[in-house]
């Protein structure tokens, strides 16, 4: 049973990576404790600049109120785990808030997560009973792949069996497809073996052990 509820600011590098607020809110829901994410809506305060500070201090301004929580999303893409994660936790840090933070990695991109459930590919490519082989990667390659969104766009195509300007119109809703894997995606199946995946659920269950003292 859950004693309260904490606020949050949740983060993401792009609108279709907008389901992993729901994600990770389920993940906090698993330990007892409710969190609800809010998701700023940047186009009303006109220009904000791409870089975590900028966002993250723009959308507690949004929120109107202290959160207890700030969720930020980034992929890993080159600069690695680490760095980005140090990227993250200084940028945050400068604006002095009280708020406990999860950076949420993926490594390299979130498209990474997606490669793993074949059902749900086909599924989202609007093919669910096709043969066609996806070549999908294995899960011990995932998170080595140089481009996995480019992977994940192939496989789409290739599931949906389409081709021509019907094959052009799925490559043109990838990122609808995308987000609608993330919705999908399932947080004790085949992504709980990867590594970036157990890193955040560490960071989750930090965040919960640091408020378990004032949960009554």
């Amino acid at each position: 049973m859950t004693q309260r509820s904490y606020s949050g600011l949740f983060v993401a590098e792009g609108s279709s990576d907008a389901p992993l607020a729901e994600l990770i809110e389920s993940l906090f829901l698993q330990r007892g404790v409710d969190v609800r994410l809010s998701q700023p809506d940047f186009s009303l305060l006109g220009r904000v600049a791409k870089d975590v500070g900028s966002r993250v201090s723009a959308g507690l301004r949004l929120a109107g109120e202290p959160a207890d929580l700030i969720v930020v999303h980034r992929d890993a893409d080159n600069a690695g785990h680490a760095a980005r994660r140090q990227e993250i936790v200084t940028a945050v840090s400068s604006l002095k808030v009280p708020s406990a933070l999860i950076p949420v990695i993926p490594v390299r991109m979130t498209e990474a997560w997606l490669l793993l459930d074949e059902a749900a590919i086909r599924l989202v490519a609007g093919n669910p009973k096709g043969r066609m082989n996806l070549t999908l990667p294995k899960r011990h390659e995932v998170e080595s792949l140089a481009d996995p969104k480019n992977v994940l766009r192939t496989c789409l195509l290739t599931a949906s069996g389409e081709t021509g300007r019907r094959g052009d119109a799925v490559r043109n809703r990838f990122n609808q497809h995308r987000r609608q894997l993330l919705e999908l995606l399932d947080p004790s199946g085949p992504v709980s073996t990867l590594q970036s995946w157990k890193r955040l659920l560490d960071e989750v269950d930090h965040i919960v052990a640091g408020w378990e003292p004032y949960r009554d």
